[in-house]
């Protein structure tokens, strides 16, 4: 039916374009998909099932969300994590977290409150599930919902960008923390974010907004320290005969 009418099958096409995308995008986040990954087209279209045109979609909308690198030569990669440039994007983070909470004790209404406070609630039950993509889908959404109420969609768009920048990161955070003894999870801090905001304390929301961003900075630098086991012995006298 579909070869007679155009408008049905542009919409079966879109409809598998949105699959392809979900699915993709949830394995890059938790890093199913690891980093530098390459992504054939072929492939693709073969394990979903459909023809080349939808998938070669959901490609470019991932490379628009920055989670996949289309190259010259026409391969495709999943876009490696920057971990040299983590300090710049913390920098950048730090800002714009800063700012749209500021605004956001500033600006904000009643019903943002309640939103606010539903979002953290959100991300509470991820963390209780222990479902690291929905903590790192509802910890972006409390903040957007934080960025929103500021009023400013310029820099609300900004920051979107950088939280869904850093949500592979984030994911490798959360692990990191639910093995750790000594570190938490950021879900109190959401609270305490809260009460300023609607205390409209903007010097209080700032400084939370940022011991936010310090608190994932130490914790992520743990992390990457952990990647690194001395914890091991052996004999060097042993090893020289």
């Amino acid at each position: 039916m579909s070869k007679n009418n155009p408008v049905v099958e542009k919409q079966a096409r879109g409809k598998g374009a949105r699959y392809v995308y979900e699915e993709l995008k949830r394995e890059i986040l938790t890093l199913e998909l690891q980093p530098g990954a390459p992504l054939d087209e072929t492939t693709i279209s073969h394990r979903f099932a459909m023809s080349r045109s939808p998938v070669r979609e959901a490609l470019v909308r991932l490379s628009a969300d920055g989670l996949v690198e289309m190259l010259s030569n026409r391969s495709t990669l999943v876009a490696p994590i920057d971990l040299v440039g983590f300090p710049r994007y913390v920098e950048a983070l730090d800002y714009l977290q800063r700012i749209n909470t500021r605004l956001a004790a500033r600006n904000r209404s009643a019903a943002e409150i309640e939103e606010m406070t539903r979002q953290a609630r959100a991300f509470d039950a991820a963390c209780e599930k222990n479902d690291y993509l929905a903590m790192s889908a509802t910890n972006r959404d409390f903040h957007m919902s934080v960025a929103t109420s500021g009023k400013n969609p310029h820099l609300a768009r900004a920051y979107e960008r950088l939280l869904d920048e850093g949500r592979r990161m984030l994911h490798m955070h959360f692990d990191f923390i639910q093995s750790s003894s000594s570190d938490r999870l950021l879900s109190t801090d959401h609270y305490d974010i809260v009460e300023a905001i609607h205390a409209q304390d903007v010097a209080e929301a700032d400084r939370l907004a940022h011991e936010h961003t310090r608190q994932f900075h130490s914790q992520f630098m743990d992390f990457l320290r952990a990647r690194y086991d001395d914890d091991f012995d052996f004999d060097v006298s042993e090893m020289a005969r």
